[in-house]
């Protein structure tokens, strides 16, 4: 299944992207963090035998003496061989075969001169001595004039991201495999491929992309960066270079790297993973309580704050939204705004320091991250909260969408006293189920698409006077679980889905003629006006 999409804005992939390169220096990085992996599975291994072996020690109590049933007669086994294939049988097949005489198969034989064997007219071929004298080998050459592989040329050609190219990184989970494939998708040709994709440790539930360098690869000046964030059932969250191809292991990792670290909560006590005593520790990790360091549960949802670029927001089932620091790699404060998991965060487009975030509690809220944690505003809803999101075209408003396939259009600056009292502008009963996801055209004003578990994505006008479906598609992508608009504004209407098949589809939505009347007219003179320009 493909539990995630989000598009790279064009402009920030490198044309050339770079192999992964082991240097010593990676090396010992790399095997630091296999050691951590390696000491968590060796443990999990220990406590499954020593299951195992209280089970066996179970039945062999209950069988009061009774002859272990279990015990493998050897010589009744080898008895038994002998009579399904007699001896006699071996022999006659090794007389069939010496006439072949395969013991000397391998073995050089003297040949008379002048007779054919392999090598035998070595002395009669001619060469040259450079290949540049030779007619029948043309070389390509490079700038400078040195002759380069033909083979390395081609896979560079391939592997190259022009500016018209837009990526969309695409988390995917298939046979218990889980990856990120990053997709080349080529306006022009309508046409849509795999470039790479990274292998990951657990199933991905979300991912986001950042503009900003991070972990080893940062510098001072803080320059441009190609990054995507990947949270999943693992309580961390890994960030891998996207202009890196076959790279083995995340160039940072937030939160905990180590399930049996001694890095406990204050009003927790520390065991220590000795022999004998991995058992009693790992129970106590497994009930850690929820910290300002780190998470404890596994992320659900990833938000990057584009106005600061080294803030990322992260919410988890341990009920907690950690803001992390990405020139630090630490967390810079946690908030526990929810009595349940956190399923979505959105950082709003114009205040830098708000953010929106959404619960299974059924409830919505939305605070300065600077304000102690009591100043917040909060909204009710029906059900679960499934994914929530600012009004990019006018940031007073924010879209919900809920496990009762509603989408909710509510007033920032209208809170109740009690959430259960909050009254939204708007109520669309979207879909016959969940409404797993939704997107906001930012440059489209009023259009934005939902999709659901029903299997439909369907597209929305917003007016003043409230919603109006413009069409409704079944993409074959199965129960839709993402959907997402291209960022650039010359592709705006260009929409992505993924869903339950593990298929992702592109769909280019302005070949629709009900989305060209429904879109703003304003907003089409000055994409034709560009275009002529």
């Amino acid at each position: 299944m493909i539990s995630g999409t989000t598009w790279v804005p064009r402009g920030f992939a490198a044309e050339f992207p770079t192999q992964y390169e082991l240097d010593d220096g990676e090396l010992d990085r790399i095997s630091k963090l296999a050691q951590l992996r390696l000491d968590d599975a060796l443990e999990d291994l220990e406590d499954a035998h020593e299951d195992d072996a209280g089970e066996v020690e179970g039945d062999f109590e209950d069988r009061d003496g009774v002859e272990d049933k279990f015990v493998i007669d050897v010589t009744a086994d080898e008895k038994m061989k002998e009579e399904v294939e007699p001896k006699s049988q071996a022999v006659d097949i090794d007389d069939d075969l010496k006439e072949y005489d395969l013991e000397n198969y391998d073995a050089e034989t003297a040949t008379e001169e002048g007779s054919l064997s392999m090598f035998s007219n070595i002395k009669s071929l001619a060469y040259y001595r450079s290949t540049d004298e030779d007619p029948y080998i043309v070389l390509p050459k490079s700038k400078d004039g040195q002759p380069i592989d033909d083979i390395d040329e081609e896979e560079r050609e391939e592997l190259q991201i022009l500016d018209t190219d837009s990526l969309l990184l695409v988390t995917k989970t298939e046979d218990n495999l889980s990856h990120m494939e990053v997709y080349v998708y080529e306006e022009s040709e309508a046409n849509l491929y795999v470039h790479h994709d990274i292998l990951l440790p657990s199933f991905p539930l979300c991912v986001e992309w950042l503009d900003v360098r991070v972990g080893r690869t940062r510098t001072a000046d803080n320059q441009q960066g190609n990054f995507a964030a990947i949270g999943t059932f693992e309580p961390i969250i890994e960030i891998w270079n996207l202009d890196v191809i076959d790279e083995m292991y995340p160039d940072a990792i937030l939160g905990n790297t180590s399930p049996h670290s001694e890095v406990m909560p204050d009003d927790e006590p520390i065991v220590k993973a000795k022999k004998g005593k991995k058992k009693k520790a790992k129970k106590i990790h497994s009930k850690q309580k929820a910290n300002d360091k780190f998470h404890v549960d596994a992320v659900l949802a990833l938000s990057s704050n584009r106005l600061h670029r080294n803030l990322l927001a992260s919410g988890s089932a341990d009920k907690t939204i950690k803001l992390w620091d990405l020139s630090t790699l630490n967390c810079a404060r946690s908030y526990s705004f929810h009595d349940d998991k956190v399923c979505s965060l959105a950082w709003h487009p114009e205040e830098g320091t708000v953010l929106l975030t959404g619960s299974y509690d059924r409830t919505v809220v939305a605070s300065d991250m600077r304000l102690p944690d009591t100043q917040y505003r909060r909204w009710g809803v029906d059900t679960d909260v499934e994914s929530a999101k600012w009004d990019s075209h006018d940031t007073n408003y924010f879209y919900v969408s809920t496990e009762g396939g509603r989408v909710y259009y509510f007033d920032a600056r209208n809170a109740s006293s009690s959430p259960a009292k909050a009254k939204p502008v708007w109520t669309l009963q979207a879909h016959d189920s969940e409404v797993s996801t939704f997107d906001v055209n930012k440059h489209v004003k009023g259009l934005i698409a939902t999709g659901s578990t029903d299997q439909q994505v369907k597209l929305w006008n917003i007016s003043p006077t409230g919603p109006s479906m413009i069409t409704s598609r079944d993409m074959g992508v199965g129960k839709v679980f993402s959907v997402s608009w291209l960022p650039d504004k010359d592709s705006a209407r260009t929409l992505a889905v993924g869903g339950s098949n593990g298929v992702v589809q592109v769909w280019d939505t302005k070949t629709n003629g009900a989305v060209r009347m429904a879109a703003d007219d304003e907003d089409i003179e000055d994409e034709d006006d560009e275009e002529e320009a």
